[in-house]
């Protein structure tokens, strides 16, 4: 249910969850932000107009219209929105930030989409259903590589903002790329194409690129696997054991992401009150 403009509990929470910075509180932030924006628009053609025939311009009467364009703005960041909730999530570090290739085999380095990119929903409900339902593909992946499985997890949540922006496949249903894994040229399974943004000496460029396609959440995992073990590449990745830390410092090296804070964004996830709750309620069979 969207928020009312009348409950100010939501903002104290939701500074404080962004003073941790937790990926969801910015989702959130950029949703108010985009509300903000549209209320503005609201207000802008309003004033653009005559003026209501049947009501005049009371002060009442502009009150109460200011008040509901304020709650039909939430209402419409609340949905699918405009799309400049995504952009300020990109830009400002969180789950959908671009990555740029900086590697004559940018065909196979992953990349995630923009928010110009359609996104569907995989059925993940919260954070805590979406480390759910990937944690044994995680630690299975983690075993095989040697890694931290929540590592792991952190990468597949801030590259999908928790299993909530998941490119569609050419049907509409989920791709299941957790990765943001760009197919090329040796890929023979299922894509999608998709607009995204490349960052070339620190601009962003908005490309059209393709990016492999999953019947599955286990073959995601299985092909994300096979990837950083299979490219050379990626062997500081592999055989980082528990340092979660090392882990994603490893992968920002090795060219996974040119973002030069791509390994404090996976940290961040790490740190954040939502993963360290998420993890508590997992251990614990809550």
């Amino acid at each position: 249910m969207t928020a009312s403009i009348t409950d100010f509990s939501q903002y104290s929470e939701l500074r404080t969850a962004a003073g941790d910075n937790d990926p969801a509180a910015l989702r959130e932030v950029a949703g108010q932000f985009e509300a903000l924006f549209l209320q503005q628009m609201l207000k802008s053609m309003r004033d653009a107009s005559l003026g209501d025939p049947l009501f005049g311009d009371s002060n009442a009467h502009e009150t109460f219209q200011g008040m509901m364009d304020q709650q039909l703005a939430m209402d419409l960041a609340g949905g699918k929105g405009i799309g400049l909730a995504d952009v300020l999530v990109r830009q400002l570090g969180g789950t959908e930030a671009a990555k740029s290739v900086g590697s004559p085999m940018s065909h196979e380095i992953p990349h995630r989409a923009a928010a110009t990119s359609r996104t569907v929903e995989a059925g993940w409900s919260d954070p805590k259903a979406f480390v759910k339902d990937i944690w044994p593909h995680a630690e299975r992946s983690a075993r095989k590589l040697n890694v931290a499985p929540e590592a792991i997890v952190a990468q597949a949540a801030l590259e999908t903002g928790w299993g909530k922006h998941v490119m569609p496949d050419a049907s509409g249903s989920s791709s299941f790329n957790l990765f943001g894994i760009k197919s090329s040229g040796a890929w023979g399974g299922d894509q999608v194409v998709r607009k995204t943004l490349e960052f070339e000496n620190g601009v962003a460029q908005p490309q059209q690129a393709k990016f492999r396609s999953y019947a599955n959440v286990a073959s995601a995992f299985a092909d994300y696997t096979d990837f950083i073990s299979d490219n050379p590449r990626y062997g500081n990745v592999v055989n980082s054991g528990t340092d979660a830390a090392g882990f994603a410092r490893a992968l920002q090296d090795s060219g996974y992401a040119t973002d030069p804070d791509y390994a404090q964004k996976i940290q961040n996830v790490l740190d954040s009150p939502t993963m360290r709750r998420v993890m508590s309620e997992l251990q614990t069979g809550t």
